[in-house]
């Protein structure tokens, strides 16, 4: 018997069973893919490698920054110089800052909302936003029954284009508590939404898959690869997890997959009815990372700095992802929330036909002759069933949500999900890690 098995070899389950190995104690860590990373992935195109995955860090992310150091690991700016193209109601503008050309009146609307979103967002606990004395009334409505208060219809529009991009959902699906309690672990809507000093300003030199390996590698013997956890049985001195492989009984165990996945786990006993209704409640979101090659980063010379939203293309947002000697040229799109849904059906040349369109539409002509496209569509992940985070729509925080974090038994709960700051990001997921590690570490000594 060992001390603690981890179930999932994301960021959240590695750095919770490197800091238990480090402590002395026994640990096993059981992937079901065949690779390590969760959703963080290495990808291609043309001959460069790129994150399929996660891939941004911002400058608030301190538990990231720390393992990077550890392990050596740089990073690049992203590049944000010039300006952005905004595509709404049908015309194509270019602007500089954070709210786009939509006129004054919609311009200072959104800048309204934005405040006010901030303001409400910090009246909630991070460890518990449930008990925010709005929370009840919040949470029975969704960002856009929000949003409809927003008299601008262009301002509307730019706050469901923002919508998407931050949780690859439509504003309908999503709870006013949840995306208060997501803005409240960032510290700001701008900080989710912003390239400098916020979410999008660097990657990581060898990208974050590079990064999910070094850490896979610390591990040593102790990670056990392509073992899908079938179920997890609890005794009374300790519990005993069944996979494809055998089975491996342990003091603790931490549960480090979205509770989407986690729901496909046979528990016994039954888990409390809070945390199965939860995890039954929690979908993921929708999203096609997209990637097209140039020879070069053509719409620098045009003063562009690669970034595109629109509230009509199929691709939105879009960043330039070029290296950082700009030998070649690279931008990587997002198809997110219900157009992702559609587009999941079609066929890669479909998605690539329809990827150099939208292109052209931002950058012009020459933006029609991509070397090379690749994407990576995460709802076809069985492992993930989607990207970035599960999220909850209506009455699922008020009703469900002390359950994210809270112990069962022997079984404790770990993923970017349970995060109180940076949910959803690789941040969150190393921080969960680190406090799932704590937890359990406090039981076994």
């Amino acid at each position: 018997m060992i001390d603690a098995l981890v179930v999932g070899a994301g960021f959240a389950g590695m750095v919770a069973a490197r800091e238990l190995l480090r402590r002395g104690y026994r640990v096993g860590v059981l992937e079901a893919r065949d690779r390590v990373g969760g959703r963080v992935m290495a990808g291609r195109v043309g001959g460069v490698s790129v994150d399929f995955g996660g891939t941004w860090r911002g400058p608030t992310q301190t538990a990231l920054d720390a393992l990077a150091a550890e392990f050596g690991v740089g990073r690049i700016p992203q590049y944000a110089t010039g300006r952005r193209v905004l595509e709404i109601e049908g015309q194509r503008k270019t602007y500089r800052g954070l709210v786009p050309p939509i006129g004054l009146r919609a311009a200072w609307e959104t800048g309204k909302a934005m405040a006010h979103l901030n303001k409400m967002a910090r009246q909630l606990s991070p460890e518990a936003p449930w008990q925010a004395p709005e929370a009840a009334l919040w949470d029975t409505q969704t960002v856009a029954d929000w949003q409809a208060r927003v008299s601008s219809k262009a301002a509307r529009r730019v706050f469901d284009v923002a919508t998407r991009a931050i949780l690859c959902a439509e504003p309908q699906e999503i709870s006013l508590l949840y995306f208060l309690a997501y803005i409240r672990a960032a510290g700001s809507l701008e900080s989710l939404a912003e390239v400098k000093n916020g979410a999008q300003q660097d990657r990581l030199e060898g990208g974050m898959h590079g990064l999910a390996q070094k850490l896979a590698e610390s591990l040593g013997a102790s990670l056990v690869l392509s073992t899908p956890v079938k179920a997890v049985v609890q005794q009374a001195d300790s519990v005993t997890v069944f996979a494809e492989k055998g089975q491996w009984q342990a003091r603790r165990v931490i549960v480090a997959v979205p509770p989407l996945l986690a729901a496909q786990i046979a528990f016994s006993p039954a888990l409390p009815e809070r945390r199965q209704k939860l995890q039954a409640s929690m979908p993921m979101g929708s999203v096609i990372k997209c990637f097209a090659t140039y020879e070069r980063p053509f719409w620098r010379e045009q003063g562009l700095s690669g970034e595109a939203i629109s509230d009509t293309a199929v691709v939105s947002p879009v960043f330039d992802l070029s290296p950082p000697d700009g030998s070649l040229g690279i931008l990587v799109g997002f198809i997110d929330g219900a157009m992702a849904r559609v587009w999941s059906a079609k066929t890669l040349e479909e998605r690539r036909a329809e990827f150099v369109r939208c292109m052209v539409r931002f950058f012009g002509p020459e933006a029609a002759h991509a070397l090379d496209y690749a994407d990576h569509d995460w709802t076809k992940e069985p492992w993930s069933r989607g990207c970035y985070e599960g999220y909850m729509p209506p009455l699922v925080m008020t009703r469900y949500g002390k359950a994210l974090r809270e112990p069962v038994g022997r079984i404790h709960w770990a993923g970017t999900e349970t995060a109180t700051v940076w949910t959803g990001y690789v941040e969150g997921a190393i921080r969960s890690g680190q406090r799932a590690a704590q937890e359990v570490a406090a039981t076994l000594s």
